[in-house]
């Protein structure tokens, strides 16, 4: 086995501390690499405090992981030592079942195995996360990181991007399009970013109107005020799409009513309690919402090159391992421009 540590929680209840463990012994399609950074996601934080339900304890949680490879197995055709690495939120799926085939193994009809917070295929062995400083993952789920990118930016593209730039892919957004970006976050940044270099006209809806420079610099063409009635209803029945990124509850009716005929209201976002969505809202326009979660390994892949080929990374603050407390309370608050990124070297 492979020593390693890296921070754990070892209950709801009580902070990240430093932990150590062992990672399994690279088998012949296994890549091994040193993590050099993790981005912090606020599914880390709903994890570690078990508001999802079904947390395995000690969690060492992180799945946007970025590194440089040190060992391959014998038969790794994909990598070689010295290479930079990637991992995002799977690290092994069934590999056979139809969505798996099609290359979405994040919906696997199996069940795919989690970066942290879930278990190997075999259902037994826990998986740790990228809070730590190596990691062992089978060839077909790690990722190329182009060298070109700045590393650490690169980190939150491995969620944050992919689970934004797959929605954009999968309903052809692109030139013509209006697009609403609903929240701006560690996922509306991206939203905004990637919608934008797909050469939609992109509006922010926002509650906040500090929010608006940022929203202008990142790209965005627009901003609306969903606060200002008035402003909300010059845009009625404008947007051929709206990317909602907002977890918290909202109402859907409302954003509903902004969409043009045979728009959709693509949810990325996953607030905590049931929505109540009126029929006619939907019926009165042949409107659709619906849901996307992060991509498949050769989509994720596809989106790291159009990154590097666009000079596409997150906007990220960089961080110690032991602020990481102080990391989740900024984030609670909505104090981070745009996503916390740990650097490994401070474990």
């Amino acid at each position: 086995m492979i020593a390693a540590k890296g921070y754990a929680a070892q209950d709801a209840h009580t902070p990240l501390a430093p932990f150590q463990f062992e990672r399994r012994e690279v088998k012949p399609h296994d890549v091994q690499f040193d993590i050099l950074y993790c981005g912090v996601c606020h599914s880390d934080l709903h994890q570690i405090r078990n508001e999802w339900g079904g947390s395995i304890f000690p969690m060492v949680p992180g799945h946007e992981i970025v590194g440089r490879v040190t060992k391959v197995g014998s038969e790794v055709t994909k990598f070689k030592a010295g290479d930079l690495a990637g991992v995002g939120c799977m690290v092994d799926s069934c590999r056979q079942c139809e969505n798996c085939r099609e290359g979405l193994e994040q919906y696997c009809l199996v069940g795919n195995s989690q970066t942290y917070n879930g278990r190997e295929q075999d259902g037994v062995t826990p998986t740790y996360g990228g809070y730590s400083n190596v990691i062992v993952v089978h060839e077909d789920f790690v990722l190329h990181v182009p060298e070109s990118l700045d590393l650490a930016a690169v980190a939150p593209l491995l969620c944050a991007g992919i689970t934004t730039y797959s929605p954009l892919r999968h309903w052809k957004v692109g030139q013509g399009h209006k697009v609403a970006v609903l929240g701006l976050g560690g996922l509306g940044h991206m939203a905004v970013k990637f919608a934008v270099a797909f050469g939609s006209e992109v509006t922010m809806l926002s509650t906040s109107p500090a929010k608006e420079a940022d929203a202008r610099r990142l790209g965005a063409h627009k901003f609306v005020l969903t606060s200002d009635p008035a402003q909300v209803k010059a845009v009625k029945g404008s947007f051929d799409f709206i990317i909602d990124t907002v977890s918290a509850p909202h109402d859907y009716n409302l954003y509903l009513s902004l969409l043009k005929t045979n728009g959709v209201h693509i949810c990325v976002g996953a607030p905590p309690t049931p929505a109540e969505i009126m029929g006619f809202s939907l019926i009165g326009g042949r409107k659709s919402i619906a849901g996307s979660g992060i991509g498949g390994i050769p989509e994720t892949q596809e989106m790291l090159d159009f990154c590097a080929e666009h000079n596409i990374v997150s906007d990220i603050e960089l961080i110690s391992i032991k602020d990481i407390q102080s990391a989740y309370d900024r984030m609670l608050k909505g104090d981070v421009r745009y996503r916390f990124v740990i650097d490994l070297k401070t474990l």
